[in-house]
């Protein structure tokens, strides 16, 4: 694929990845609509917070693009857990929906465990109940999490190897991080790799990023790695979106990762960029998600 070049690094261009995959994952939904299964995907939204409200319109409009059937089902913020368990276990019941999304985060009054443990794991199209985190850490074919599952996508379709190589992760959530080791470390072409896990418990945390071939920086500190933590000719993959205020800026404030990408571009052979980098790959391998949990459900192969 084509890239662009800025300095030294290599920029990967996610949104161009993402349409790819989006292009592959509406031949999946042909191919079942062929065969009389439609696809469906039903996104749960609890309350108006607007970044979620947002999250939840891309995700509808990829599976207009893509061909797969969205149903949005909305509960007001006083909803009671026990309302959304409901839900969900309509959901569950229900023959014609193949993939559930909870959107996170809950309101404070709602546990998240409780609520993603009552997904059926076979349309947990997130891949964080935990059947499909135990099977992902053993290596069984499951759902898995959108954005690390997106992250070797970017990676190999910038022509770049994985397998051998060392890769360390800075973030241990069970969103990102978790996922983002166990995905790497496994057999196969897109993995294969030597994996180190950093966290806020780490000390002296540079002389491991210092190591890496592969970077993935998962942490919600905006600009936080910096070029003097990165080998030169690493990867880096920056999974971070902060706001920092900005006054010059027409909304008062602009978007940038956990990495300082003008300072490590001049060291990485190849970095994503904040936004147009992990972003877009994540509601993309949402939409192979749900293709999959209809294949899996209907048992095809």
């Amino acid at each position: 694929m084509s890239m662009d070049k800025a300095d030294t690094a290599t920029i990967i261009d996610g949104n161009k990845i993402a349409a790819e995959i989006r292009v592959e994952a509406k031949q999946e939904v042909d191919e079942l609509l062929k065969q009389g299964i439609e696809p469906c995907l039903a996104v749960v939204l609890v309350g108006n917070n607007p970044a979620s409200r947002a999250y939840v319109g891309s995700k509808v409009r990829a599976c207009e693009e893509t061909g797969v059937r969205s149903v949005k089902i909305e509960l007001e913020l006083e909803a009671t857990e026990q309302e959304l368990l409901d839900e969900v276990e309509q959901l569950n019941q229900d023959p014609d929906v193949h993939g559930i999304l909870v959107q996170l985060p809950l309101p404070h009054h709602m546990d998240e465990e409780r609520v993603i443990e009552h997904i059926d794991p076979a349309k947990d199209v997130d891949g964080f109940h935990p059947e499909n985190v135990g099977k992902l850490s053993i290596g069984i074919d499951c759902l898995t999490p959108c954005t690390p599952s997106g992250i070797p996508e970017l990676i190999t379709r910038s022509g770049i190897h994985m397998s051998g190589k060392h890769a360390v992760v800075i973030g241990r959530s069970n969103i990102v991080g978790k996922p983002m080791m166990n995905i790497l470390v496994q057999k196969g072409d897109r993995a294969n790799c030597t994996v180190t896990c950093c966290h806020s418990g780490t000390d002296h945390l540079a002389n491991y990023t210092r190591q890496a071939d592969i970077l993935i920086a998962a942490i919600g500190v905006p600009e936080f790695l910096t070029a003097d933590m990165v080998k030169e000719g690493a990867t880096v993959i920056d999974v971070g979106i902060n706001r920092v205020e900005d006054l010059e800026h027409s909304r008062g404030y602009r978007l940038v990762g956990d990495v300082d990408f003008d300072d490590v571009k001049d060291v990485a052979g190849a970095i994503t960029p904040v936004p147009g980098g992990v972003g877009p790959m994540t509601v993309a391998m949402l939409m192979k998600n749900t293709a999959k949990a209809a294949r899996m459900i209907h048992k095809l192969s």
